[in-house]
């Protein structure tokens, strides 16, 4: 077994600055330094004051380092998830687009593969984002593609899909919103020109999330509250935050924490394929993607996912709202592991959780990345 020492320790809402976790695969203990002699340990690692908590969790990727989900590639899948652990990432959902269901099927079967067959960061499931989305607000999915909702479709995939984002407006999302609940997929709600009334009706038969808050939907209005204003009052639903400093201005940031309080933001990247590398043109869901100037935009202009990391999410979060770090760590950690059911295992540091856990300093630069206790990385000159 392992230890990790002279670590601030983000437990809960405390900070535990003289405590040793001991873990294996699942961890053990944490015990007070003074303590460490009752076990035998292997390797001891030492967090140098440094902060320590449960791996981060991205609900929304498209990719990284030249790779797309939609590839249907599982050592592109792989590469990923080796990259992510660099970025603290100990899990992410896989998240597709709207393209063709052949297509789209083909991805998910590399998905439930990769779900068992990858090293390093875990993936923990799908997030479908799309087809069943509106035409009227694709973003950068492409509209030829989108169609009406159809739990039928989902149905062999069921335990590998976590997440489906759809526009509630369109027909037959009553009885899809319910099959989905009932087989524990979290109904998220994007890419849509729904009303204020169309996204209520939605949270109450169940939608629990709100995909990339602000984009791609129908904005806050006195008169025409949309579904942001939906999000802002519905104390049930959580929302994705692509905060790049791009997406959403650093005063919504502020507004929606305001609003929602921290126990129900999420942050999430949105990466592309272009994650990691430069600048240059790419392709996402079959469409031209200029990378320059820190964003990813379609040749139209249309914002295109994004090449954020979750620590760079978290740094420009805390810096732009002023929230601490333990309240910042939430957003990737606990939230998220709540959203999909899974804090029994993750997303918190405690006895028993499985050993994901991310060594930072305080401008969230990653030291040590831990999955299920075995080191994925480790910075240079750490």
């Amino acid at each position: 077994m392992d230890a990790i020492i002279n670590g601030k320790i983000i437990i809960g809402n405390e900070l535990e600055t003289d405590k040793v976790i001991i873990f294996e695969d699942k961890i053990i203990d944490i015990i007070p330094r003074s303590e460490i002699h009752k076990y035998s340990i292997n390797n001891l690692i030492d967090a140098k004051d440094n902060y320590v908590s449960s791996g981060f969790i991205d609900i929304h990727t498209h990719g990284a380092m030249g790779h797309d989900i939609m590839d249907g590639d599982l050592q592109g899948i792989r590469a990923i998830c080796k990259r992510f652990v660099s970025y603290g990432v100990t899990g992410f959902l896989a998240t597709t687009m709207t393209m063709d269901w052949d297509k789209i099927e083909s991805a998910l079967r590399v998905i439930k593969k990769a779900m068992v067959e990858t090293s390093g960061s875990n993936v923990l499931g799908c997030h479908l984002e799309g087809p069943f989305i509106s035409s009227k607000n694709p973003g950068a999915q492409n509209p030829i593609y989108m169609r009406h909702p159809d739990f039928e479709l989902l149905r062999n995939y069921k335990n590998l899909i976590k997440v489906v984002t759809i526009a509630p407006e369109l027909e037959n999302t009553e009885c899809f919103i319910r099959k989905c609940v009932d087989s524990d997929i979290v109904i998220s709600l994007g890419h849509s020109c729904g009303t204020y009334e169309d996204a209520i009706n939605a949270i109450e038969n169940g939608a629990r999330s709100i995909t990339h808050t602000f984009n791609a939907m129908t904005p806050l209005n006195h008169r025409e509250p949309g579904i942001v204003g939906a999000a802002m009052c519905s104390s049930e639903v959580y929302c994705e935050l692509i905060v790049d400093n791009i997406h959403i201005h650093p005063a919504a940031q502020r507004i929606l924490l305001q609003s929602k309080g921290i126990e129900k933001i999420i942050l999430v990247t949105d990466s592309m394929r272009a994650s990691g590398l430069g600048n240059g043109r790419y392709e996402l869901g079959g469409q031209c993607v200029v990378v320059e100037n820190n964003s990813a935009r379609l040749e139209d202009g249309t914002l295109a996912g994004s090449i954020l990391t979750i620590a760079n999410a978290l740094r420009n979060f805390k810096r732009n709202t002023g929230i601490s770090i333990i309240n910042a760590v939430k957003t990737v950690t606990e939230n998220p592991a709540k959203l999909l059911g899974m804090e029994e295992s993750i997303g918190h540091i405690g006895i028993g959780k499985r050993s994901d856990i991310v060594v930072f300093d305080d401008n969230f630069s990653i030291l040590y990345t831990f999955v299920s206790g075995h080191l994925c990385y480790i910075a240079e000159n750490t």
